[in-house]
């Protein structure tokens, strides 16, 4: 072996040394929840889990639009799409760090020679000369210790964060346009109800009134029906109000003025479904795109440290150059003007240690904190889903008592108007006990809104059809990812 090649292999086993020194540990990986605490929620169980296209359970052609439309170019998406376009630029970038990069030069220099320099213009006999250089530069970084694989494995798992959070902000517009037009269906309802009950309550003081006006009454009976009246009035000013309310807080979701919106016609409130899906302890982190976000952030994190902790071990390149270099430029393409070169190169993070170590601490504390957030998206995921369960199993249990006093208060109703039909009773009874009935209604119309509620709510809690196949923190390979369609849709 001669001593040019000697060297340069003498040169790179003192680097190999050198770098294995003060290397930190390869760390462990982090102990994260594998279940969500969902034990001892006492619901009905065996329910489905929602679709990705949860809203169409409820076959209503005018939600469908709304959300088809707010999909298409809303605000909040355009934001996530955003943060997932700049996450994949990333991966890009970390990928051209790595492996072979080549770089193309051309300069020309006119350039003036002191006369009293090294070699005095007198002795060559110009002053001035020009100077023409063309040069391919090529460098291949042999990436022995991963720091560039870990560069893009953290890449793509900060873009299949992205990815997962785009799927959250997508999952928070459609569930809050599915409960603002639910409300807003809630609101045409309890006003249906308040213009018959004003029907109702008019009929019943044209009664009283005349009742008064012949002196068989006194004027407290007017009065009380004149306040009945007014409450319902307030009734349909709030429920008005609300319904506008509603439509502009819509029209802000979709991106557009509220008198852009189309126009929406009343419908009555679907049914309801009270059953938790099984298995949701196990399957929910999977099914939540917060979750899954948070677990690539910590995957990303993990990459980090690798990425960190390789940067101890010594940089090893090989370079090659060829260019043509002349101070003629008439001669510079010439054959006699080439010039090349080809060597090995070794970084050696010698006095930079304590720079590295710093930033080692920094990656681990950040694998920490993704962590702890982990296992925190995990606990309130359980507390959102076990909250909006244990809400809809309450508001199903009220409805079922109040559709009995429904039931109880229109056998009141037919007693009245029995009594008016033999002649022992006038009709203020029956209009009393109607009132009575539409007061039932109107508070079952309440509690159907309510459960409706919790449902899209839960549905958002249930991750509303996000579904993640892989365990991210088993995953070695950077190219498998959700990102891939994302990459074939932008072409």
């Amino acid at each position: 072996m001669t001593a040019s090649v000697r060297r340069p292999l003498l040169v790179i086993a003192c680097a190999l040394a050198l770098g294995a020194c003060s290397i930190p540990p390869k760390p462990d990986l982090p102990t994260l929840r594998d279940e969500a605490p969902l034990a001892g929620v006492a619901v009905p169980d065996n329910g489905a889990w929602p679709d990705t296209q949860w809203w169409k359970r409820y076959a209503d052609p005018q939600l469908d639009r709304l959300i088809e439309q707010a999909l298409a170019g809303a605000p909040t998406l355009d934001e996530a799409h955003k943060r997932l376009s700049i996450a994949l630029s990333a991966v890009d970038v970390a990928s051209a760090a790595g492996g072979l990069s080549s770089q193309a030069n051309g300069q020309v220099q006119r350039q003036r020679l002191s006369e009293n320099g090294l070699i005095p213009p007198r002795f060559l006999g110009f002053t001035w000369y020009n100077q023409g250089d063309l040069s391919l530069q090529f460098q291949y970084d042999f990436d022995f210790w991963g720091k560039t694989r870990a560069a893009v494995a953290a890449a793509v798992d900060e873009a299949r964060a992205a990815e997962a959070e785009r799927s959250a902000a997508s999952l928070m517009l459609t569930s809050a346009i599915a409960d603002t037009y639910f409300g807003w269906q809630s609101d045409q309802a309890h006003l249906a109800l308040a213009d018959e009950s004003l029907g109702v309550l008019q009929r019943y003081r044209l009664l009283s009134q005349k009742r008064v006006e012949r002196g068989i009454d006194l004027p407290d009976l007017v009065h009380e029906a004149d306040a009945r009246l007014a409450g319902v009035r307030e009734m349909q000013a709030g429920y008005s109000g609300a319904a506008r309310i509603r439509l502009a807080a819509l029209a802000g979701l979709l991106g557009v003025a509220p008198a852009d919106l189309p126009k929406l016609e009343a419908h009555p409130l679907p049914a309801i479904d009270a059953a938790l899906p099984g298995s949701v302890g196990l399957d929910l982190l999977a099914r939540r795109p917060d979750i899954a976000a948070s677990r690539w952030r910590v995957e990303a994190a993990l990459r980090r440290v690798d990425q960190a902790r390789a940067q101890f071990y010594p940089d090893i390149s090989l370079g090659a150059m060829v260019g043509l270099q002349s101070v003629n430029l008439d001669k510079l393409l010439n054959a006699g003007s080439r010039m090349g070169g080809i060597g090995p190169a070794v970084h050696l993070p010698i006095f930079g240690r304590g720079q590295l170590k710093a930033g080692y601490r920094v990656s681990q504390a950040q694998l920490d904190a993704a962590a702890a957030q982990y296992d925190a998206t995990v606990v309130d995921a359980a507390r959102d889903v076990a909250t909006q369960a244990l809400t809809l199993a309450q508001i199903d249990a009220r409805r079922h008592e109040r559709e009995g006093q429904v039931g109880a208060t229109r056998a009141l109703q037919d007693s009245a108007a029995a009594r008016v039909r033999q002649g022992v009773a006038d009709d203020r009874s029956v209009l009393a006990a109607q009132a009575q009935v539409l007061e039932q209604r109107d508070a079952v119309i309440a509690l159907d809104a309510q459960a409706l509620s919790a449902q899209i709510a839960l549905t958002k809690a249930l991750g509303g059809g996000y579904h993640v196949d892989a365990d991210p923190l088993a995953a070695d390979d950077a190219t498998t990812s959700p990102i891939q369609s994302e990459r074939a849709d932008s072409r």
